[in-house]
């Protein structure tokens, strides 16, 4: 651990470096002539790294949903007037020290089999959740950043892919409801045509 936070220190400080580096403006030279810019200490660079990779209590929040969950999902991609249903299953399990929430996502679409990875995590400096999403039904990384709101009990992620026809991103959604402690509503949303639209709901059941 202790290799790992000098190795960051070095590169906060080589990024200090280079900032200092910059060719300042007139106001900002005679603003640093008369206040030198305070460099921060070993003691604090190494306490805001623990700081930074320790889990908290949005950690522990998170783990409470790890085990099997089974949802029914609603699809609208073909027409959204005629969705269609099938069943999938997740899987969640803290890694890196509590740190990350990985799920294995498995299920079919239409008779192809389907399976998903997806990591969440909080960012104890950002103050913000971060979720990554990776399948078999494509070969880029969706990445997501939002906050939860108390009062809705949910979590809105926004975020964008790719859209394969066009190789453009397109922008994505996200709204998680935590209905209580064995019960989950996810709604996914996307920009189609300049419009957003509802593309899949997963109501999720907790089974173990």
């Amino acid at each position: 651990m202790k290799k790992l936070l000098f190795g960051l220190m070095a590169v906060s400080m080589i990024a200090v470096s280079c900032k200092d580096e910059k060719t300042p403006s007139p106001t900002q030279a005679a603003t640093s002539a008369t206040t030198p810019q305070k460099q921060p200490t070993k003691a604090e660079m190494e306490k805001a790294m623990m700081d930074y990779a320790t889990p908290g209590k949005m950690h522990e929040w998170l783990a409470k949903s790890n085990g099997t969950w089974e949802g029914d999902i609603t699809s609208y991609w073909e027409d959204p007037s005629k969705p269609t249903m099938s069943k999938g299953t997740a899987v969640y399990k803290t890694i890196l020290n509590g740190l990350y929430q990985e799920g294995v996502h498995t299920g079919k679409m239409g008779e192809m089999p389907f399976e998903g990875r997806s990591l969440t995590a909080y960012d104890n400096a950002k103050k913000v959740w971060i979720s990554t999403w990776v399948d078999n039904m494509g070969s880029g990384v969706m990445k997501l950043e939002g906050v939860y709101d108390e009062k809705t009990k949910s979590m809105t992620l926004k975020g964008f892919a790719v859209d394969p026809m066009s190789g453009k991103e397109s922008g994505v959604r996200e709204v998680i409801t935590f209905i209580d402690d064995n019960n989950q509503k996810m709604e996914m949303y996307c920009e189609m045509g300049g419009k957003e639209q509802k593309m899949m709901e997963i109501v999720s059941k907790r089974k173990k």
